[in-house]
């Protein structure tokens, strides 16, 4: 009997539940669906997973979806130039290929007043075009791009001999003002790779030490005084160069660890500069078999995306070593590798040398970007890192009139006199 009086309240409560959700289906405009779903339906995502709706907020966004595909690929490239003068070529990559920078190497610079002059050309080229990443290579010691009546700056590896965070410190300072001081915004240091092959010719002196709390440590240092000249510092090879025989310039340095190996020690420098907020880091041209047996680190997915996008957490500004390189030369088509860099989630590929070859480079992406071989989603997210850092750092196409050549030299004097031993 009770069982009976039980199972009649539940057939009734089941009875009116469901006249009572009849009555409020009937109340809804027909066709309606949950508020949520129309946003996942009807939105736009842009780079970041945001939305159509969020672009509103974030300028950068809406510049992105103004700018053609032209200018798009074109700040993912960054070129050199041949000579001491600004030229046809440059003019090019300006105007029509709206490329993103330029680096100056030593074979662009002849003296003070010749490399300012080159720089305010470039500048003055872009107009008021999106601000150009003008970028050097001024490690100190035998790397080293700047003219002769500059006082040279000591190496990493004599800094890490002194091991002294203030000494670092201050070399990042006066390293950024150089940079600086001729107008340039990039500078392709401090190296964080650990020196701990003596075969390794390639890296040698150019590293902090052998150990990566050594690297660690003082190679943040320099970094974050770089950043202090508002100059961006990029660091370099990742996933780690130090532990090769092979000069990548000329030929394929091979690395045989695993992951494990990695992340115990070339990785840990690296870590500790994505955790103190590097703007920038370079991609070695290493291949790393037992990561991936057929790329090197400077356009395989699994080393950019998995491991430094994914593992690191690295969300800042990727940029390849340079293509022309014999690494990539000798053994894969420059234009393939370009656009697989790109694919596997670098944002910026370097090309220093050879016209033809920068030309192709662009000619290959923008091509790649047509037919979606590099999604709009993929080439949105890299155009927006790369604006993003260019806003951080307030570049501009301001020219520069003069270099304070004796300012400098004062300071590296200075730096040399309280450090003795640097020298």
């Amino acid at each position: 009997m009770r069982k009976g009086l039980i199972l009649g309240i539940t057939l009734l409560t089941l009875v009116i539940g469901y006249f009572i959700w009849e009555w409020k289906n009937d109340q809804a405009p027909q066709g309606s669906l949950p508020i949520q779903q129309e946003d996942k339906d009807n939105s736009v995502l842009l780079p970041g997973g945001s939305s159509e709706e969020d672009s509103i907020e974030d300028p950068l966004k809406k510049q992105i979806e103004a700018m053609t595909l032209e200018e798009k690929v074109g700040q993912l490239v960054m070129v050199g130039l041949d000579g001491y003068e600004f030229n046809p070529n440059a003019q090019k990559f300006i105007q029509e290929y709206k490329v993103g920078g330029f680096i100056l190497l030593k074979k662009n610079v002849q003296d003070t007043q010749q490399a300012l002059r080159l720089v305010n050309s470039l500048k003055e080229a872009n107009g008021d075009q999106i601000p150009l990443f003008l970028a050097i290579d001024e490690e100190g010691g035998r790397i080293s791009r700047m003219p002769a009546d500059l006082s040279k700056m000591p190496s990493s590896q004599k800094i890490g001999t002194l091991n002294n965070k203030e000494l670092a410190r201050r070399v990042g300072e006066i390293l950024g003002q150089e940079v600086k001081e001729f107008g340039l915004n990039v500078n392709f240091a401090p190296v964080l790779d650990i020196y701990s092959n003596p075969k390794n010719t390639v890296i040698g002196d150019r590293a902090f030490g052998s150990t990566p709390e050594l690297v660690s440590s003082l190679g943040i240092q320099v970094m974050k005084g770089i950043q202090e000249q508002d100059v961006i510092p990029v660091v370099k090879h990742f996933p780690g160069h130090g532990d090769t025989a092979v000069d990548s310039h000329i030929g394929l340095p091979r690395v045989d660890y695993d992951l494990e190996r990695l992340r115990s020690f070339e990785l840990v420098p690296f870590k500790e500069a994505v955790s103190q907020q590097v703007d920038g880091i370079m991609l070695a041209h290493i291949l790393i078999p037992k990561i991936d047996p057929d790329y090197p680190a400077s356009c395989s997915r699994a080393v950019i995306t998995e491991l430094l996008r994914t593992e690191l957490n690295y969300q800042g500004v990727v940029i390849t070593d340079d293509l022309t390189m014999g690494a990539i030369l000798e053994n894969y088509n420059i234009g393939e590798v370009a656009v697989k860099s790109i694919q596997a989630g670098s944002d910026i590929v370097l090309v220093c040398h050879d016209f033809a070859k920068e030309e192709l480079v662009i000619q290959e992406l923008l091509k790649a970007a047509r037919t979606g071989e590099i999604s709009t989603e993929r080439l949105n997210e890299s155009v927006y890192r790369v604006l993003k850092l260019k806003e951080k750092y307030a570049l501009s196409n301001s020219l520069k009139e003069t270099v304070d050549v004796q300012s400098l030299n004062d300071e590296i004097q200075k730096l040399y006199g309280d450090y003795p031993a640097l020298k």
